[in-house]
């Protein structure tokens, strides 16, 4: 895509699509209000402005903590092109968490939905000044507790009708933000320990929303239903600036993404374009899906005839491109690698997927493919403008870490030269911590973590990552993991229970039965998993894992919590 921006940052993408797209809707809510690409330009003034009154200033950090709403556009448009820096927050990280994220990264401001407003409200010594309620910005007093805080959100709205005026004076106004300005500060993590703020430049993020047009075909005529938080560099690039660039318009429901609730959202928006991870699309096909091949023994007889598996596959396509909205063109996975399985499945069932590869580091996405460009088990192709190489290939398989230049690499770790030298080298080289190859055609393909490999008995290279994958395609395995101990291989898996108690009550068995067939339904998954792995990657214990593992973000296993 060719683009008219005159500088690569966030004020001149918004400048150029509120001229060219002033009355596209630009943000809304699922069967709600909307704003279009003018209204959002003013709403952008406006608060920028409340912060300005508040004494932030070029440079300055402000946290933004909250749910998927369009507020959370405007705040963090409002941050950003008035060149202070903004510092999203995971609504999942807990209130020690926040006020870390708040300390270490010297956040002068705060946007806060009520609903988490609970974790700032408390007194803690920070450089906190301001305090500000997304849902319509009102300033709330330092230390507010929950009871008072409705006088202030009743007031916000006169409050803000107050500087609709100043706004006006405040558009006219030549804010000198350039490319290579702080944009952002992204933590990956929000504890104390373990804590990198990645930081972003203007013409990090842009650049990387520009990429993506490389390879996915998005444009003014696109709606998107945003599933994921907006906080993460994946839903806020792609999911956000990208929307933005190309004059689209993005949806958001107000409550947790859940079936009950995405269902009829679907319906409502029937989104063209969406973002995605893993998780959501093999939980439908393991829950919802797989058992309508499996149960019924006719069924089951035919799905293992290859030209049949195809044609149910077919129709089982067409029925989730129906439960989608009946309209999507491209339904972009990343954040994670996807299930074999559920990719052979969704290839035969001819559904619009779309493979990305990426990293918070890099703004995120490197590399990728549309949907018709998929290749099994790949990532794709590096986009356009950036470099990919592998670090010390292995001469025989090709396998290496995989490096990566260009203009959406970060600047560094906030406030951590230390680990910021040890990923980013003086010629922009980032090394990802990935394991990868190339194939002659110049398709990327993610092998694993470089710290998760496990090193064999006669020095080979085993990947949890291959092994998990194959313990998933497993009928009775929702998730698993694989790890070392003790020199041997050790996996934990988290089962279907809803489908396992189904069967145990048909078949009335007591506590004690049912322990004993999990047992052996364990023993069967090893025996059957290690027949289909290579002999070094033989797993010698199954441990039964009772409760869904923790996730990050994007849904991978937070595998240091097991490990």
């Amino acid at each position: 895509m060719t683009t008219n921006l005159s500088t690569l940052t966030l004020n001149a993408l918004l400048k150029n699509s509120v001229q060219t797209y002033p009355t596209h809707i630009a943000l809304g809510e699922v069967d709600g209000a909307t704003i279009n690409y003018s209204a959002l330009q003013d709403k952008v003034h406006v608060v920028s402005e409340l912060l300005s009154n508040q004494g932030i200033i070029a440079g300055d950090r402000v946290a933004l903590l909250s749910e998927n709403k369009p507020q959370w556009g405007i705040a963090y448009l409002a941050i950003t092109t008035m060149g202070a820096v903004v510092v999203p927050i995971l609504p999942d990280f807990t209130t020690a968490e926040v006020q870390h994220i708040v300390r270490h990264s010297g956040a002068k401001a705060i946007f806060v939905s009520e609903k988490l407003y609970s974790k700032v409200e408390d007194e803690f010594e920070s450089s906190l000044r301001s305090v500000f309620i997304i849902e319509d910005f009102s300033t709330v007093p330092l230390r507010t507790k929950g009871e008072r805080l409705k006088e202030f959100i009743d007031q916000g709205s006169i409050e803000l009708d107050k500087l609709r005026g100043a706004a006006k004076r405040w558009a006219g106004r030549t804010r000198e933000v350039q490319e290579d300005d702080l944009a952002s500060i992204i933590y990956t993590s929000g504890t104390t320990g373990n804590s990198k703020g990645v930081m972003l430049t203007h013409k990090n993020i842009v650049s990387d929303a520009i990429a993506t047009t490389g390879i996915i075909d998005v444009n003014h005529t696109d709606r998107l239903l945003s599933i994921l938080p907006l906080s993460h560099a994946y839903e806020c690039t792609l999911g956000l600036v990208l929307v933005l660039l190309v004059g689209a318009a993005v949806y958001y429901v107000d409550k947790p993404p859940t079936a009950r609730v995405l269902t009829p959202a679907l319906q409502s928006v029937k989104p063209t374009i969406m973002c995605s991870v893993p998780l959501v699309i093999e939980k439908i096909f393991k829950t919802r899906i797989l058992p309508q091949f499996t149960q019924k023994r006719v069924v089951r007889g035919l799905y293992g005839i290859n030209f049949m598996r195809r044609t149910l596959h077919r129709a089982a396509g067409k029925k989730l491109l129906r439960f989608f909205g009946g309209e999507l063109r491209s339904f972009c996975i990343g954040g994670a690698s996807l299930a074999p399985e559920v990719e052979h499945f969704l290839r035969e069932a001819q559904f619009p997927y779309a493979i990305g590869y990426g990293l918070t580091e890099t703004a995120p996405l490197i590399a990728g493919t549309d949907p018709a460009g998929t290749v099994l088990r790949s990532t794709g192709k590096p986009l356009p403008g950036v470099e990919i190489k592998i670090d010390k290939p292995n001469p025989h398989t090709g396998e290496g870490e995989i490096l990566v230049r260009g203009p959406m690499v970060m600047q560094g770790y906030y406030k951590d030269a230390d680990r910021t030298s040890e990923v980013l080298d003086k010629e922009g080289w980032l090394r990802t911590g990935d394991l990868g190859a190339f194939d002659s055609n110049g398709y990327l393909y993610i092998k694993g973590r470089l710290k998760n490999m496990i090193l064999g008995p006669s020095g080979e290279n085993i990947y949890p990552e291959e092994i998990e994958a194959v313990l998933n395609e497993e009928a009775d395995v929702l998730e698993s993991l694989v790890y070392e101990q003790n020199g041997q291989l050790i996996a934990r898996v988290f089962l279907n229970y809803e489908e396992l108690e189904q069967m145990f009550s048909s078949e009335k068995l007591n506590d004690s039965e049912i322990k004993e067939r999990i047992v052996a339904r364990l023993e069967m998954i090893r025996t059957h998993v290690n027949s289909q792995v290579k002999p070094f990657s033989r797993i010698n214990k199954i441990i039964e894992q009772t409760e869904p593992f923790d996730k990050t973000p994007t849904q991978k296993i937070k595998r240091y919590l097991y490990v």
